[in-house]
């Protein structure tokens, strides 16, 4: 695509899923009278596609000096970049970028040195508490949507090396409920079909990880048909898996049966050369985690005897005995490296908890200690209320006397 090209292409995506998000629409309107964010410097790094865009078009509403990245090279959509470019935000980021382009990438973004951040996977806090300390001398604090920054963040607080208040807006029920379960499990199954062309039905799926986001997966897999497979560390998790009426097991037994697996944990070596020894000609290997850790590419590339590019976004494993084994997204986020990422009805609701989330940073992350804060509930509550009005939706209320009687 030629430059206009690739603007126009961006900005038609923005203005679609513009059409989709109305609680977000709200909060902008309200942004854009109050300006709450006036004179403050913001870094959103998150991944780099329509309705990211849409969110820090809403923080500009609000008065806020934007800059934006993404958080994963493979879900950077180039139009996406021109479109928000040409609509006045400075975007650092493309498609298919290296290790260091992506690093540069992130460190131009918080190089006005922004008073808060919206990060995701971590990648901002990471070089704010490491190598570029100096970029952080103004921050307040910030907001991290994912498991795997959460994670990240945790570990930070409990060693003392977390230095301002971060909002796990992952956590909070308008997103991972939601976001996670249902986003994710429609989202991955768009990318998977998208790229394979095949069928799910009649297939055994294998998922690894029962949180949110392998509960939305599993049952997506088994509303279209699949054989569903879950593997699992956790016994509670397991059990639950088990009462869904999953097949629970070890990927060690999985990995002889399985025709498409997809990782959803956030940790590192679920699949690993002795089960890829195992596999079927043809498997299919694919990741819903943030990072590309899930499935041990060095390991892949040990037993290989060839490699080689089989349909956009599949890469052909030849292993020595002959048996293919077929990587999707080079093993990254399969709903974003070869999909669109979420439904903007989705991310509606996640993004109007982040913006949210940032003007109480805004309101109170002067007087909070450094750690790890939970949104508000009355937050949740906001976001969940304007969606359901969208919606035309309308729900019971308590009267005086049922909450008497609760509260008694």
């Amino acid at each position: 695509m030629t430059d206009t090209e690739l603007i126009r292409s961006g900005v038609m995506k923005i203005n679609w899923v513009k059409d989709f998000m109305p609680t977000l629409e709200g909060i902008r309107k309200r942004f854009e009278q109050e300006k709450p964010f006036e004179g403050k410097r913001v870094t959103v790094s998150v991944h780099m596609e329509a309705k990211t865009a849409y969110l820090c078009l809403v923080l500009k509403s609000g008065g806020a000096d934007v800059r934006a990245t993404g958080c994963n090279p493979l879900s950077t959509q180039d139009d996406v970049v021109a479109g928000l470019q040409s609509m006045g935000i400075p975007v650092f980021a493309k498609h298919g970028a290296t290790n260091e382009e992506y690093e540069a990438h992130l460190v131009e973004a918080l190089s006005h040195k922004p008073h808060l951040i919206i990060d995701d996977g971590g990648d901002l806090v990471a070089l704010l508490t490491g190598s570029h300390k100096e970029l952080a001398e103004n921050l307040i604090g910030g907001c991290e949507e994912t498991t795997t920054g959460v994670h990240r963040l945790r570990s930070k607080a409990a060693a003392g090396t977390l230095p301002w208040p971060m909002m796990n807006v992952n956590d909070a029920k308008c997103k991972h409920y939601y976001d996670n379960k249902y986003g994710t499990g429609q989202s991955v199954w768009d990318g998977i079909m998208h790229t394979t062309n095949l069928l799910v039905a009649g297939k055994t799926v294998v998922v690894a990880g029962y949180g949110y986001c392998g509960r939305g997966v599993a049952m997506r897999a088994k509303g279209m048909g699949a054989d569903v497979v879950v593997t699992e560390c956790d016994a509670v998790k397991a059990l639950e898996a088990v009462m869904d009426g999953y097949r629970v097991m070890t990927m060690d037994e999985a990995a002889a049966i399985g025709d498409i697996f997809v990782t959803t944990t956030g940790c590192r070596d679920i699949i690993t050369r002795r089960h890829m020894e195992k596999m079927k000609n043809n498997a299919f290997l694919s990741n819903a985690g943030h990072f590309d850790v899930e499935i041990n590419k060095d390991d892949l590339m040990a037993l290989s005897t060839e490699k080689y590019l089989r349909r956009e976004n599949i890469e052909g494993y030849v292993l020595k005995d002959g048996r293919t084994l077929n990587l999707l997204g080079e093993g990254r986020l399969v709903n974003l490296a070869a999909g669109n990422g979420h439904p903007a009805e989705i991310m509606d609701m996640s993004f109007s908890v982040q913006a949210l989330a940032m003007e109480y940073l805004l309101k109170n992350g002067e007087s909070l200690a450094p750690g790890l804060y939970s949104v508000p509930d009355s937050i949740d509550e906001e976001v969940s209320a304007v969606k359901l009005a969208a919606m035309g939706i309308t729900i019971d209320k308590l009267t005086k006397e049922q909450e008497d009687y609760l509260n008694q």
